[in-house]
């Protein structure tokens, strides 16, 4: 199995060499590097112009980014017409991959037909800026199902590979939306419209922790009080579910026709008031992984913040 990495960068150059050793040591060696950066003005072009010239003008490939955003660099790429491959992997700048994610997600791949949307992701081990371990991201025990990727995105982009099937849905998004996240449409699609979704307990990243992150660790107490507070009462989990709404709407034929039933009534009680919306929701299932997720979620209905 063919698989593109596809890597977004973006003034990188502090922990971009670690990620691409960690390209290098991949069990999976059939792997292309398309690395699409936004107008980096540190030394991220040179260190990967070096690591062309060490593996190969076949192996791996420079693209200018549209600098408009980190979401818009990653679907940039999955767009890109030359690009040809059996699998695809979103890989961030600063992270390190396990030796195993590349063979893990296409073993996963492989079991499933080619004509099916195939998304593989995994838990993650947060790391320090000195790549020491800090913990392990949450063991989601629930399934990778519509009714959930609508209201929780449980697939971190930089551990996402999958198909070409999968590919095809993305290719029909509208160049023009506005995405800020390009994972969390990739599950929702994917998803949607009845693919398979793995979610790998086992991490297949060392998720680095720093200070320049745009969207850092979620474990402990504190932790998940403070994301909640920026995703309901901040208005950022609104914003992103008019994106994804406005998207689908354009989209109603890749969706399955139980889970466009979902939608269409998701869509519909995101306008109506707090009690019959909460109503709604409960009855068509969403849900999110944990107990505290799903009150903090019904909360949030109950104040129009979804």
């Amino acid at each position: 199995m063919k698989i593109a990495v596809l890597l977004g960068t973006f003034n990188g150059a502090p922990y971009l060499q670690e990620q691409l050793d960690s390209f290098e040591r991949q069990t999976h060696s059939d792997w292309t590097l398309w690395t699409s950066d936004d107008g980096s003005s540190d030394d991220t072009l040179e260190i990967t112009k070096r690591f062309r010239e060490k593996m190969g003008a076949d192996k791996v490939y420079l693209i200018n980014g549209p600098k408009e955003g980190f979401a818009a660099n990653f679907l940039s790429l999955v767009h890109n017409p030359d690009l040809k491959a059996d699998g695809y992997a979103y890989s961030d700048q600063d992270d390190i991959w396990m030796t195993d994610k590349l063979e893990r997600a296409a073993q996963f791949l492989a079991s499933v037909p080619v004509n099916i949307p195939a998304l593989y992701c995994s838990r993650t081990q947060y790391v320090n800026k000195d790549n020491r371990f800090i913990g392990n991201s949450d063991a989601y025990s629930k399934p990778a199902l519509f009714p959930n990727a609508l209201i929780q995105n449980i697939a971190s982009g930089n551990t996402m590979v999958f198909n070409e099937a999968a590919r095809a849905l993305l290719l029909q998004i509208d160049r023009g939306a506005r995405i800020e996240l390009h994972d969390w449409i990739t599950y929702i699609l994917v998803s949607g419209a009845g693919g398979q979704v793995h979610f790998d307990i086992k991490p297949s990243v060392r998720y680095r922790q720093h200070a320049a992150n745009l969207i850092g660790m979620n474990t402990g107490f504190k932790a998940a009080i403070y994301r909640m507070y920026m995703l309901f009462y901040k208005g950022r989990f609104r914003r992103w579910n008019e994106q994804h709404v406005g998207i689908l709407k354009k989209m109603l034929g890749v969706l399955t026709p139980a889970n466009r039933i979902i939608f269409e009534d998701f869509a519909m009680a995101r306008e109506l008031k707090s009690f019959r919306r909460v109503v709604i929701f409960k009855g068509i299932g969403v849900y999110r992984q944990t107990f505290f997720g799903n009150i903090a979620f019904y909360l949030a209905a109950l104040m129009n913040k979804v």
